[in-house]
């Protein structure tokens, strides 16, 4: 069975559902490549729980967890089953490593989670599955929860960290005269994953421009953190080119050890 690879997905607003963008087809190309994939875990920020929570059920719910947007928002579903053996086999590595876990058989897939897929996998046909960010978990500890995972992928799950590169959403509703920090701080980011600086990435709050600004709270970028982790060394990363939405809003996105086929395809 091939290895599959972890990605980090930034997911940006909930119309990225309805608004593509550049990165919605280059989702779309990777994933018409992921031909062995056996289910997709999903670490997304909407999801916080006191210790960890890893859903079980067999048919996830597609869950609209957002308001105030456009009514064919609340149309859509994603109806991929779940993955619930898969799901008690991640729980256990997560206890192992140490992780104070649980099952969850009620809970649905966030946005965080239907809405990328929805262009990596548009059929619904691989089995999904979340697991909780925990509340307070910091940068080293969404690492130590991306390497508990690891082994997973060598069973064919695809292990996704979805996010934003940059999440500052009250930039995001004002006119911002000086949006150029924004994209400082990707390209720092993207200088660090290329070079698989785990320890700056890890310290990014100390080192990259602009940190606190890019990410007043840290949520959105710790799956990052989740998808490096489950990553290897050997894992050559790939930047999956999202482009800059509403002025401060990175899409950008990796992918950290894609089959050959994938390569070149992610944008």
């Amino acid at each position: 069975m091939t290895t599959a690879p972890s990605l980090f997905i930034s997911h940006g607003s909930p119309m990225f559902a309805l608004e593509p963008g550049l990165l919605g087809p280059n989702l779309r190309a990777m994933g018409e490549s992921l031909t062995d994939i056996t289910a997709v875990l999903v670490v997304s920020p909407h999801w916080q729980t006191r210790g960890v929570r890893v859903a079980s059920s067999v048919a996830p719910e597609t869950i609209h967890d957002f308001g105030g947007f456009p009514a064919p928002l609340y149309q859509l579903q994603y109806a991929a089953p779940g993955a619930p053996a898969v799901a008690q086999d991640a729980a256990r590595l997560l206890s192992d490593a140490g992780f104070e876990v649980a099952l969850d058989e009620r809970r649905g897939l966030d946005h965080g989670a239907w809405v990328p897929l929805r262009y990596l996998f548009p059929r619904a046909d691989v089995p999904v599955f979340q697991v909780s960010l925990p509340q307070h978990i910091d940068a080293a500890g969404a690492l130590r929860m991306g390497q508990a995972l690891a082994p997973l992928r060598q069973r064919g799950v695809l292990v996704v960290g979805s996010g934003s590169l940059t999440h500052n959403l009250y930039e995001f509703r004002q006119h911002i005269r000086d949006p150029e920090y924004a994209q400082e701080f990707v390209d720092w980011v993207r200088e660090a994953v290329a070079a698989r600086d785990v320890e700056a990435l890890v310290d990014y709050r100390r080192r990259a421009p602009h940190a606190e600004r890019a990410h007043p709270t840290e949520e959105h970028y710790l799956p990052l953190l989740v998808a490096v982790g489950a990553s290897a060394d050997t894992d050559a990363p790939q930047l999956v080119e999202g482009g800059m939405t509403y002025g401060v809003l990175s899409m950008d996105s990796f992918a950290f050890g894609l089959p050959h086929a994938a390569q070149g395809k992610a944008g």
